[in-house]
């Protein structure tokens, strides 16, 4: 929901667009989905952008309560929480490893075939961290939304099952970042978000506010304010270098992600880029083109 309702869509406008990078769903809620269809979309996705797919599932539902029961086929009842066999069945369609007398054993084979996508388990849960230890998958941890995340990453890699995917665990951690030129133009663009997730806590999901609209509200509320329990990286390219260092040893990880929530999209655009800059990340000749 922070930048596309149907991430499918967007992964394969991305993908078309750039080379040869990686793209990542981040991610496809799966409550919401038939399994199936979701392995044929990212199957197709695989074909073609062959190498380049990574789907990334999750089991919250991404959004508030009325909007994830506005998106069940059948709303007569909640519908059940049966994540663990969704997940099972999304990784037997794409590995065609259904047994030969399921009902569905015929739709392993998938239109992109042979190309496949990488899988990986979305979560800011020990019961996340659990699955995707036990099936063998990569881990992405959400420390945007739980910032004490470094001992459910620990709790992973202790549990962690090799399989055909995945030797050895692998963490990603995502963190909430906003980069400036300044501490101060940083924290000012930072306070979109800040008003955003505030009213979100509240049940009052509203769009991203301008920065000095949210500044004002954020002064008017700030004597019942409660701790969000959210960590934001904040500041200038020295600041947010030095804190997603300290996230990365904090958790182990392997990779890290940037989650950057402003209103204005070239702010955005010039945070990753001054992140980008912050690390010696050089664009490729095809991204520079």
């Amino acid at each position: 929901m922070l930048t596309s309702t149907s991430p499918q869509v967007l992964t394969a406008a991305v993908g078309t667009a750039t080379a040869p990078i990686r793209i990542g769903s981040g991610g496809v809620m799966l409550p919401h989905y038939s399994p199936l269809k979701v392995a044929e979309l990212f199957s197709v996705l695989s074909a073609l952008l062959p190498g380049r797919i990574d789907l990334a599932v999750g089991r919250a539902p991404g959004t508030d309560a009325a909007t994830a029961f506005a998106l069940q086929r059948d709303r007569r009842q909640a519908a059940p929480d049966d994540f663990p066999d969704q997940l099972a069945e999304l990784i037997a369609y794409i590995d065609g490893k259904l047994p030969a007398d399921h009902p569905f054993a015929r739709l392993t084979a998938l239109p992109g075939l042979p190309e496949r996508p990488d899988l990986w388990l979305l979560g800011s849960s020990p019961q996340s961290a659990i699955w995707a230890a036990q099936l063998g998958l990569p881990y992405a941890f959400a420390d945007f939304i739980n910032p004490a995340g470094a001992e459910i990453a620990g709790l992973y890699r202790d549990r962690f099952e090799p399989s055909a995917r995945l030797e050895r665990p692998h963490v990603c951690v995502a963190s909430s970042v906003v980069c400036a030129d300044t501490d101060e133009e940083a924290s000012r663009l930072a306070a979109s978000g800040r008003m955003t997730y505030r009213m979100l806590r509240q049940g009052r999901p509203i769009p991203i506010p301008p920065p000095d609209k949210a500044l004002r509200y954020l002064a008017e509320a700030r004597a019942s304010a409660k701790p969000s329990g959210r960590r934001g990286i904040v500041g200038s390219p020295q600041v947010v270098k030095e804190g997603l260092d300290s996230v990365a040893t904090e958790y182990g990880a392997d990779e890290l992600m940037v989650v950057t929530i402003t209103y204005d999209h070239e702010a955005r655009r010039r945070s990753y880029e001054l992140v980008a800059e912050a690390f010696a990340l050089a664009p490729t000749a095809d991204a520079a083109a």
